[in-house]
């Protein structure tokens, strides 16, 4: 008897928070952006017990994507899909210049999912661990590229990287406004400020994209830090 009337109220409580679910969907419901799972991302917002969900779902459709990076704050255009040399093809990229007043050390091509990991990560955890580490904001970030069309590696026997699809980008420095550059040389000067500042910056890096790898990875990330919206979940 006592199973028979737990097995109800669980049947209860799933159809209500699944008609619940439903109207507020279909916003017969509505609730404040924050606690509403079905709200558009706005990367700019503050955070809220939903914004991973929300981050994950964007990340997973095409047209959220699109809508969330349009408010993103990242200064951006649309290229036109094209095969690369090598024959790397490039689909739904965007050439990114700025994210907001930050610049980046040449513009580079990036696919949705990475731009708005790139605003995202800027927005949140970037500029955050600067304010707090040295009392002012990042102006430029520096890298070395997202896209080529090559290997994992450089190694033949590999599949291809991220980088071939624009998916993946490689950071290898920050430039405070005060002119001060923080290079990834200074991650294994645990005494420093600036490896406290980088040791920031890659927790908020793997929070931010699908892969994260870093100094402490191997020697082929010695400087830099790569990171891409691949389809592993990598925080080294």
């Amino acid at each position: 008897m006592t199973a028979r009337l737990v097995a109800w109220l669980l049947m209860a409580m799933l159809i209500g928070g699944a008609a619940f679910g439903y109207a507020v969907y279909t916003k017969r419901i509505v609730l404040p952006e924050r606690y509403d799972p079905f709200a558009p991302l706005d990367v700019r917002a503050p955070q809220g017990p939903l914004t991973s969900f929300k981050l994950w779902r964007t990340m997973h459709d095409a047209q959220l994507c699109d809508a969330a990076l349009a408010r993103s704050g990242l200064v951006y255009r649309e290229m036109a899909d094209a095969t690369g040399a090598g024959g790397c093809e490039l689909k739904n990229v965007v050439r990114v210049t700025r994210a907001g007043d930050t610049s980046f050390s040449a513009p580079f091509l990036a696919t949705c999912p990475l731009a708005l990991g790139m605003a995202y990560f800027e927005h949140h955890y970037l500029q955050a661990a600067a304010q707090e580490t040295y009392g002012e904001r990042v102006a430029r970030i520096e890298h070395v590229g997202s896209y080529t069309c090559r290997n994992v590696n450089h190694r033949q026997d590999t599949a291809l990287s991220q980088h071939a699809s624009a998916n993946a980008i490689d950071l290898t420095g920050f430039v405070l406004d005060d002119g001060k550059r923080i290079a990834l040389a200074r991650w294994d000067d645990a005494a420093s400020p600036d490896a406290r500042f980088l040791r920031r910056v890659h927790e908020g890096a793997c929070r931010s994209f699908d892969t994260t790898l870093g100094p402490g990875y191997n020697a082929l990330h010695e400087t830099h830090f790569h990171v891409d919206m691949g389809p592993y979940r990598i925080c080294r």
